[in-house]
């Protein structure tokens, strides 16, 4: 009868024991001035930078490292992501001098009780080099972008995850973040009206969006927006590089594409599927082959672009 009771509390004790995360942040190392002067951040002294690098069980080499800023009284931003797997992880990788060229220019021209509606990842970056206001302030790890094999231990994963940023988001935070994405999603007019009802009031608010937004999109809503993606190697051949673009359209029949530097080596090409794909809102508010260009958007006010971020004053 011992026994029996040592075998059943062995049991219960693994079966509510939660699987742990199968990857870890390891802290590598504080930013050096050659990397901050690489992401544009010297405007920003008194942010403190770490970077860490992903160890994935069964892997010697890192799968990722990163980058996170914080104030001195705040909790951690990604601020920089660099994938070194062959398929999207986690995150998709920017060129990192672009968030803080447009950072500098909204605490330059944006009044300073503006709104920033943008993807929950963007926002906080935004809010910790401008201080403007959002209404996305925790780190919503959505959509949660992981290899098939860890789908099972997800809940381990979100909660790790929600330790390390020390971001526990609200339902009403989830809801709205919910809203905005749908409005994204749905067609341009539709949207817009969609956006300044999520604000709700005439508040100046400002849309920021980047190109990879799309693929985050389209991996939460794929019966409404289909995105593939496809890197290149920057040979100085560009239109070599165009006519692989027009054949992988061609051949799989998509509807038009649109291009991200990532570096001075590579770039990225996002595809639309179809036609609606094309008419969603974050596809008119981006530049794509053989489209009306974002400066012919009738909807919504440009009033910036910097790399892969378009800014859009919401009417």
């Amino acid at each position: 009868m011992t026994g029996g009771l040592f075998f059943l509390g062995w049991f219960v004790t693994l079966w509510f024991k939660p699987i742990p995360a199968p990857y870890q942040y390891q802290l590598a190392n504080q930013v050096d001035d050659k990397q901050l002067r690489k992401m544009g951040l010297e405007d920003w002294p008194n942010l403190k930078l770490n970077q860490y690098k992903v160890q994935a069980d069964g892997i010697d080499k890192p799968i990722a490292e990163f980058i996170t800023a914080e104030a001195e009284t705040g909790k951690p931003v990604l601020i920089y992501w660099k994938n070194t797997t062959s398929e999207i992880l986690y995150n998709l990788d920017r060129k990192p001098s672009e968030l803080s060229i447009l950072a500098n220019a909204i605490n330059r021209y944006a009044p300073k009780d503006a709104l920033i509606l943008a993807w929950w990842d963007t926002a906080r970056q935004l809010k910790l080099l401008t201080g403007h206001d959002t209404p996305f302030t925790s780190h919503l790890n959505e959509p949660l972008m992981i290899p098939v094999p860890w789908l099972e231990q997800t809940d381990s994963i979100q909660t790790y995850e929600q330790t390390f940023w020390q971001s526990q988001p609200s339902a009403t935070e989830r809801e709205q973040f919910k809203r905005f994405s749908q409005a994204l999603v749905s067609p341009a007019e539709e949207g817009i009206k969609m956006l300044r009802q999520l604000v709700g009031s005439d508040r100046e608010t400002y849309v920021i969006v980047h190109v990879t937004d799309l693929y985050k999109l389209g991996f939460m809503y794929p019966e409404k927006i289909g995105v593939a993606y496809q890197n290149f190697p920057m040979t100085g051949n560009m239109h070599g590089m165009i006519t692989q673009m027009k054949v992988q359209v061609k051949q799989n029949d998509f509807d038009t594409y649109t291009l991200q530097s990532i570096s001075d080596e590579e770039i990225r090409a996002f595809f639309l599927s179809d036609e609606v794909s094309s008419q969603t809102l974050l596809a008119r508010m981006l530049p794509f082959v053989d489209k009306k260009s974002p400066h012919e958007f009738e909807l919504a006010q440009p009033i910036y672009q910097q790399g892969g971020y378009w800014v859009y004053k919401l009417p």
